[in-house]
């Protein structure tokens, strides 16, 4: 278990708080920055034996040896669960009331090393009401030695009885050479186009098999027709994904268009560049900005649809009318 090398920082700004940590603490910051790393080696470090001068954890002791495992019994992980939804075909990740029950009991068991237990709720964005509110409960009157670790993406989101219950505590965009340098020691292919795609964030990055999918998404944004849009609309819905994925991509897409109108780099497609420039050329800045508003409207319900192949046909076909010199 290691920091990131991003968050060195992060760490002595914790470790000069260390005689005040609070029982619960909100780790905050963009998606895919190593919240959850975070949380976890900071798990490590309270339920360390032998912990070092630095508080991180020694490596050696039972304790280390059986989070290196997954297998601490006084170290409980809390995340969403996908279930399908009988009447929502798509995968709706949230964490329920039961599982935040289960987590009440685990918290007023007897700690079996330390005298420390640490739950960890990683994204605490996946709440739903029921659970926010049986979470609030044990945070107003939590058990003696249990430290909460809570991450979020959209902090402002969450009830604000609960973030009121835990000390707010931002982490660091990673430093781009330090990211890329890691993705790479990682092994991640074309690990510069994949971070900036990402926005930075190394968590962040598309799996191999979302890449393929969006390189098919990208086939028909370079390169729009009825017959490729119908084809990507089916082949993304035979994947499964949520509209949101699809949305994200399309949305970073228009972003670029946009920017190399103006002569300045694109951000998340840097290598698709010339062809971006000569898309934007054949587009009005007017029409572009009717269309991104279009695209924002449905991004709240990226999750929530009912039929992919649909919305996506009709956004992509909407896209595509803006150049009909291309689309055929």
């Amino acid at each position: 278990m290691r920091l990131l090398p991003w968050q060195q920082d992060n760490w002595q700004q914790l470790m000069r708080q260390w005689q005040q940590l609070p029982h619960a603490l909100l780790l905050t910051g963009p998606h895919g920055i190593g919240k959850a790393a975070f949380a976890e080696q900071l798990a490590a470090s309270l339920l360390c034996e032998r912990p070092r001068d630095d508080h991180l954890p020694c490596g050696a002791c039972q304790s280390c040896h059986w989070m290196l495992q997954n297998s601490h019994p006084d170290f409980r992980v809390l995340r969403a669960d996908e279930e399908e939804d009988k009447d929502k075909p798509r995968k709706l990740a949230q964490i329920k009331i039961e599982a935040v029950r289960d987590l009440i009991d685990f918290a007023h068991l007897s700690a079996h090393r330390s005298g420390r237990r640490v739950v960890m709720i990683d994204p605490a964005d996946a709440l739903n009401m029921a659970a926010a509110n049986a979470l609030l409960k044990i945070l107003e009157e939590p058990p003696e030695g249990v430290h909460f670790l809570l991450s979020s993406d959209h902090p402002h989101a969450l009830l604000p009885t609960l973030r009121s219950r835990c000390r707010v505590f931002p982490l660091s965009m990673p430093d781009w050479q330090q990211a890329l340098q890691w993705l790479d020691q990682q092994g991640v292919k074309q690990a510069d186009a994949e971070l900036a795609l990402a926005g930075g964030a190394p968590f962040a990055l598309d799996d191999a098999e979302l890449v393929k999918q969006r390189e098919v998404l990208l086939k028909v944004l370079l390169s729009p027709s009825v017959l490729g849009i119908l084809d990507v609309a089916q082949q993304l819905d035979r994947a499964r994904l949520p509209f949101a994925i699809p949305l994200a991509w399309l949305d970073k897409w228009l972003h670029d268009l946009a920017v190399v109108r103006y002569q300045r780099p694109a951000r998340f497609y840097p290598n698709y560049t010339a062809a971006l420039q000569g898309l934007a050329e054949r587009i009005s800045p007017i029409a572009l900005m009717q269309f991104h508003d279009q695209l924002q409207q449905r991004l709240p319900f990226g999750q929530h649809t009912l039929n992919l192949r649909l919305q996506l046909e009709a956004i992509l076909l909407a896209y595509a009318a803006l150049f009909p010199s291309l689309s055929h």
